[in-house]
C-alpha cells in the first residue's frame, strides 16, 4: 500500500474553520484538537471514575463477543488510576456498515497508540456501539458494485420502528439466505471461503445485530486491544444510573445551553446539524419495546412527544435510580454520558458529529465537566490497481475525481469521439431550420393567429425530428464506445459513488474478499496524520 493526502473541496464552513484553527469556532470547544492532550490528561486526573464497575461491565460484554486477549489486557489496564481512553462510536451496521466505521476505528486505535507513547500512560482505544439507537433502516443493508453501479442489498427483516438495535434479535431464516445471496455476487478468490466461513461463524453465534457487529469487528482488529461497549446493554445502563440522575436534575441548564449555542453558531454563519428547543428533554423513555422521546413541560413534568407517557421529575429520578433500563440518551446527552463513564482523553468524530458537538460545551459545563479534545477521524478512499490504471489511461486527476466524479469527463471524452460533433451539428441544424421557416411563420401570423400557432407547432415538430436523430446518433456512438464508457462509470461509482465519498457508501466486504482479513491491518499500519483532510490509499 501507499498513501497520498487529498484535499476535499466541499467541506462545511464549520469543519473547514475548525481544521484551520479559526478562533470564532474554537471558542465553542474546551481544548485544541491536537495540542492540549497534556492539559486534558491533567484535568482527568482531578476527576473520579467508576473504574472497577466500568471494567467489570466491559469484561462481561466483551467476553460475550469473544474478544481477543489484547482486549482483556486493556480492560485490566483501565482499572489503574492513570489509564485514560480514546473513544469514537457508530451504529452497529450489518457487516460493519459503510467503510467510514472502519476508518473511525483505525483513527481511535492510532491516536491511542500515539498518545500512550507520548504521555507514557495506558491509553485504551474504545468503540462505543450505538445500540440504543432505533433506526434499523440505517443499518440493515450494504451496497455492492455490480456492472458499474452500486446495488443495495437489504436485510428484509420486519422490525418495530422504535425498537433499540440492541434489542433486535437476528432472524436467521432471513439473514442466512441474505448472506448466501450476497456472496454469490462476489468474484471467488483465494480468500472467499475463509471470509464466508468467518462471517458465518460470527452470525451463527450472535443473537442480536450488535452481537454480530461486535464479533466481526474483533475478527478484523484481533491484535489492536480495541474495547467495545454497547450503549444499549443492561450492564451499561446499570453504570449510567447515577449519571441519569445528574442529567435529569440539570436538564434545564443543558437544554438552554444547547439552544443558546445553536443560535450563536448560526449568527456566526455556521449551519449546525443539531436542532434543539428549550422543551427538549434530551432523553428517551423505553416502554413496551419502544423508545419514546421526552419533552419537558412548563410545570416541570416529562412527557412523551406524542403524549404517550407523563412523569414528574421525582418519578424520573426514581426510575434513574431503580430502573435505569427504561432510560436512554439522545444525540445531546450521549456525549455527556460517555465523558461521565470514561476517563476520556479525546473523542474521534465524523464531520456530522463535530457539528453536533459544537453546540454542547455549555451542556458539559452544566455538569461541571469539560468536553474532550475533538479530532476529525481519518477519511480514506481505497484505489485498487485496476482503478489507478484507468485514471492514468484517461489522464484524470485523482483528487478531482474523488471530489467531483467523472461524469463531465465522460461526456467530454465521448464528445471528442464525434467528428464532426453530433451535438454541435444538431444545434446548427435546429437554428438553420428555424431561420428557413421564419418567413412562413411571419406570413402565418399576419394572416390569422391560429395559423401562426400552427406554424409554431410545425417548427416544434421539425426540431423534434432533428433531436430524435441526434439521440439515435448519440446512442450509436455510445454503443461503439461502450467499453470505454463503462470504464468511466466504474471510476465514478468507485471513487465518487452517489456523488459523494467512497467511504460513505462502500462496505469493506469487496476488499476483504480480494485481499483477505489482513487488508484492514495493513490499512491501519499506514502513516496517517489527523491534520490531513483525506487520503487516497493505493492497494
Amino acid at each position: 500500500m501507499r498513501i497520498k493526502p487529498i484535499d476535499l473541496y466541499q467541506q462545511t464552513k464549520l469543519l473547514r474553520d475548525y481544521r484551520d484553527y479559526k478562533q470564532k469556532i474554537h471558542t465553542f470547544f474546551d481544548y485544541k484538537p491536537l495540542d492540549d492532550f497534556d492539559h486534558r490528561y491533567h484535568d482527568l486526573q482531578q476527576r473520579n471514575f467508576k473504574r472497577e464497575e466500568l471494567s467489570n461491565a466491559l469484561l462481561t460484554m466483551n467476553r460475550q463477543w469473544d474478544a481477543p486477549e489484547s482486549t482483556y489486557r486493556n480492560i485490566q489496564r483501565l482499572r489503574t488510576p492513570e489509564a485514560v481512553t480514546v473513544i469514537g462510536g457508530q451504529q452497529a451496521g450489518v457487516l460493519t456498515g459503510p467503510m467510514y466505521t472502519i476508518n473511525k476505528i483505525i483513527s481511535i486505535i492510532k491516536l491511542a497508540r500515539e498518545q500512550e507513547e507520548k504521555l507514557n500512560v495506558p491509553v485504551i482505544p474504545v468503540f462505543w456501539i450505538a445500540g440504543e439507537d432505533h433506526d434499523f433502516a440505517e443499518i440493515n443493508h450494504i451496497f455492492i458494485e455490480q456492472e458499474q453501479q452500486m446495488n443495495k442489498y437489504q436485510v428484509h427483516q420486519q422490525v418495530n420502528n422504535k425498537t433499540a438495535i440492541s434489542d433486535i434479535q437476528i432472524d436467521k431464516q432471513i439473514m442466512n439466505p441474505w448472506l448466501d445471496g450476497l456472496f454469490k455476487q462476489l468474484m471467488e478468490t483465494n480468500y472467499t471461503k475463509e471470509l464466508y466461513d468467518e462471517i458465518r461463524i460470527c452470525l451463527e453465534t450472535s443473537k442480536t445485530y450488535v452481537d454480530f457487529f461486535a464479533k466481526l469487528i474483533f475478527r478484523l482488529f484481533p491484535r489492536s486491544g480495541l474495547v467495545l461497549i454497547d450503549s444499549g446493554n443492561k450492564h451499561t445502563r446499570e453504570l449510567e444510573s447515577d449519571y441519569f440522575v445528574q442529567l435529569i436534575k440539570h436538564q434545564p441548564q443543558i437544554s438552554k445551553g444547547v439552544s443558546d449555542s445553536i443560535t450563536k453558531l448560526q449568527k456566526l454563519g455556521y449551519s449546525p446539524l443539531l436542532t434543539a428547543e428549550l422543551t427538549d428533554a434530551h432523553l428517551f423513555y423505553y416502554q413496551d419495546g419502544e423508545r419514546i422521546l421526552l419533552n419537558r413541560m412548563e410545570n416541570g413534568d416529562w412527557e412523551g412527544k406524542q403524549h404517550e407517557i407523563r412523569l414528574t421529575t421525582a418519578e424520573m429520578i426514581q426510575i434513574a435510580e431503580t430502573n435505569p433500563f427504561c432510560l436512554s440518551n439522545n444525540v445531546v446527552t450521549r456525549p455527556i454520558m460517555q465523558e461521565l463513564l470514561f476517563p476520556n482523553l479525546a473523542f474521534i468524530a465524523g464531520p456530522g458529529e463535530l457539528s453536533y458537538w459544537s453546540a454542547l460545551k455549555s451542556a458539559f459545563h452544566a455538569l461541571r465537566i469539560k468536553m474532550p479534545p475533538i479530532l476529525p477521524r481519518y477519511s480514506i478512499t481505497i484505489i485498487e490497481r485496476s482503478v489507478e490504471k484507468l485514471l492514468k489511461h484517461y489522464q484524470l486527476d485523482t483528487q478531482r475525481v474523488i471530489n467531483n466524479g467523472v461524469l463531465q469527463d465522460k461526456a467530454a471524452w465521448l464528445e471528442s469521439k464525434s467528428t464532426p460533433s453530433i451535438r454541435q451539428t444538431a444545434d446548427e441544424a435546429r437554428k438553420k431550420v428555424a431561420r428557413a421557416q421564419l418567413p412562413l411563420r411571419e406570413v402565418a401570423m399576419a394572416m390569422r393567429s391560429d395559423l401562426g400557432a400552427l406554424a409554431e407547432k410545425n417548427l416544434f415538430y421539425l426540431q423534434k425530428h432533428i433531436s430524435y436523430l441526434e439521440s439515435r446518433l448519440m446512442q450509436a456512438l455510445e454503443e461503439r464506445h461502450k467499453i470505454e464508457l463503462a470504464a468511466f462509470d466504474l471510476l465514478h461509482c468507485t471513487l465518487h459513488p452517489a456523488d459523494g465519498l467512497q467511504e460513505r457508501i462502500w462496505n469493506p466486504l469487496p476488499w476483504l474478499n480480494a485481499y483477505g482479513f489482513n487488508f484492514i491491518e495493513n490499512l491501519m499500519n499506514q502513516a496517517y496524520s489527523f491534520e490531513q483532510e483525506h487520503y487516497a490509499v493505493y492497494v
